[in-house]
């Protein structure tokens, strides 16, 4: 059985494997205790499909509340009650944030595939060192890899939100492996304005790494196979930082991903296999400032 599932992975072209991992609720703006699906997404361009088995493989499922560490839910009980489309309820108004790990998993490339996906995903470390052992077009790519998922939710209840000194939870630092942390929030900014993010490594920041952004503009601002949308990579500076223009609504979907060498004890578990490389895949939903004017 673990041959056939390596000859499977073996087999994934470089346009699956650079697949995003999102979060998508139903609508970025929901009322305060109102239940909102949430769909757990793998595709390309901000449409794709619901991740498959997710109960397994996801490792950390939580929603905090716009100020209160105490304020804390763990989703993992709402993906086994559904796990295709769990449901949300963000109970204070103010901005919910959403956070989802993975366990690790493995998958292996041919050389040149795995050259072709290191190239088209900016990961320059791997490609280099490849180059200069001589392996970029003979020895298979081997990886471990994981996921950290964030998403922003406005939640509101009346005319207007919590004071700004209320509603932090966007730019909590989580130490996750690897995050994407905005240090505005996008629902209280006005359309044009701008929003850095960090790009962080355990808290520490990433210079140099590829974020790539996708705007969704249509009318109900839901992502689907038929939606405008609008795409661009930009790099963070020497502070791990990205500048960007919140020109809509939105929704918007931030992604990036960092590899690096596999650790040599690392373990996996359901194989034998032994990955040569560790890539962790970030992302970051939210909406945009159109639809929160009376947050001024």
């Amino acid at each position: 059985m673990r041959i056939n599932l390596l000859f499977a992975f073996a087999c994934i072209t470089t346009a699956t494997l650079a697949h995003e991992f999102w979060l998508q609720p139903a609508s970025f703006w929901v009322v305060a205790g109102a239940a909102t699906p949430l769909r757990l997404v793998v595709g390309e361009n901000f449409t794709g499909k619901a991740w498959p088995r997710p109960t397994r493989r996801v490792r950390r499922f939580v929603r905090y509340g716009p100020s209160s560490a105490a304020d804390s839910t763990d989703l993992r009980p709402a993906l086994l009650a559904d796990s295709l489309t769990p449901f949300l309820t963000c109970t204070a108004p103010g901005t919910h944030l959403l956070v989802l790990t993975s366990r690790l998993a493995y998958l292996e490339l041919p050389a040149a595939e795995f050259t072709t996906y290191l190239r088209e995903e900016s990961l320059g470390y791997a490609l280099r060192q490849r180059q200069e052992a001589g392996e970029a077009t003979t020895k298979p790519g081997r990886e471990a890899y994981q996921r950290c998922a964030k998403s922003l939710v406005l939640a509101t209840s009346g005319p207007r939100l919590p004071s700004a000194a209320a509603d932090t939870a966007f730019r909590r630092v989580l130490g996750l492996p690897l995050e994407l942390v905005p240090e505005q929030n996008p629902y209280r900014l006005r359309p044009s304005a701008a929003l850095t993010v960090r790009v962080l490594r355990y808290g520490q920041p990433v210079p140099g790494a590829q974020v790539q952004v996708w705007q969704v503009s249509t009318p109900d601002s839901k992502p689907t196979a038929g939606s405008a949308v609008t795409h661009f990579a930009t790099f963070s500076n020497a502070q791990g930082r990205v500048l960007l223009r919140l020109s809509g609504a939105g929704p918007y979907l931030l992604a990036t991903v960092r590899m690096e060498n596999a650790p040599p004890a690392l373990a996996l578990s359901g194989t034998t296999a032994r990955p040569d490389w560790l890539s962790t895949w970030a992302s970051l939903t939210f909406g945009g400032p159109a639809e929160s004017a009376n947050a001024h």
